[in-house]
């Protein structure tokens, strides 16, 4: 399994990052994981934090070395990651529950599947194409379905940052699944938040896309959103792979797992709880804390899905 990757991300015009990435692979699979920690509820960049360590930790009790169910997987995942959040804000006595929009994206066997939740995007590429891109779960999105506004009217619609999908909300999230995509080698598989999105057309980022390496169309692609946010831009985060196949490859920046002793896992998901801004931020006692209330959590919710 080959592959060329990068991410990366921009606060904006924003006192807190909410947004977090990151990616796992063992030596047949690759999961891929980006969440927005939603602004208008506190805490955002928590429940975004708990999402990613959630999914990575399924994913290193699942993938020996790939999973065997992804459908199910992501499904059980996302909905785990869900009462993680809610467990979080019940146990620390907050008084909202920290809430997340979600995209990840599970690649094994030359396919690839994906699930999310909320306004956080995928885009499947191909030669200067657009194959697959998931929908968001927004009100905008909604009416654009049923011909009661336009696609040029998603910058500028008063119910554009309206969702009805998210974790750590009320009710259960709804967990769109994609059907399996084979992918094929220069296929490229784009993650990012809205700050992106939202900022840029979509014909731009196919162009970045298709006309450079991820290496390089990440760190512009995310450079331009926020450039053209400017002060009130919002934080702005993306991760894309180009996908090289299971063929041997000597390019620079491709990362082959093929010498990847079968049980093992790598990965950039690190567990950590973000700093929350205010005089009411926790101090290095709280987060080593937090951390290992959040992994005690995960390891043992993820034993009871076994």
């Amino acid at each position: 399994m080959q592959f060329s990757v990068y991410q990366q991300t921009h606060i904006g015009g924003r006192k807190v990052n909410q947004d977090r990435m990151g990616y796992s692979f063992t030596r047949d699979a690759l999961l891929l994981v980006l969440a927005d920690g939603m602004g208008g509820h506190m805490r955002g960049e928590i429940a975004a934090t708990i999402a990613l360590q959630t999914l990575s930790m399924m994913f290193r009790m699942q993938a020996a070395p790939y999973v065997k169910k992804p459908e199910r997987f992501l499904e059980e995942a996302l909905t785990q990651a869900h009462w993680d959040i809610l467990a979080y804000a019940e146990q620390h006595k907050l008084p909202e529950t920290p809430r997340t929009t979600v995209v990840a994206c599970l690649v094994q066997h030359n396919c690839a599947v994906w699930a999310h939740c909320g306004d956080s995007r995928l885009y499947w590429l191909r030669r200067n194409q657009v194959l697959a891109r998931t929908r968001d779960h927004s009100h905008l999105e909604y009416l654009i379905e049923r011909g009661r506004a336009t696609e040029s009217q998603r910058n500028t619609h008063p119910d554009r940052n309206k969702l009805y999908n998210c974790l750590g909300a009320g009710q259960l999230p709804k967990i769109e699944i994609s059907d399996q995509a084979s992918l094929e080698p220069g296929d490229t598989l784009l993650l990012c938040s809205d700050g992106l999105w939202s900022m840029l057309p979509e014909t731009e980022i196919v162009h970045r896309l298709s006309a450079s390496t991820v290496v390089q169309a990440v760190p512009n692609l995310v450079a331009m959103a926020a450039a053209i946010g400017g002060a009130r831009a919002d934080n702005t985060t993306a991760l894309a792979i180009t996908w090289q196949g299971a063929g041997a490859s000597n390019a620079p920046g491709v990362i082959s797992t093929q010498m990847l002793p079968e049980n093992e896992v790598s990965s950039t998901i690190t567990a950590g709880a973000p700093l929350p801004s205010g005089a009411d931020a926790f101090d290095e006692d709280e987060i080593e804390k937090a951390i290992a209330e959040i992994r005690q959590a995960i390891e043992k919710s993820s034993q009871l899905l076994k």
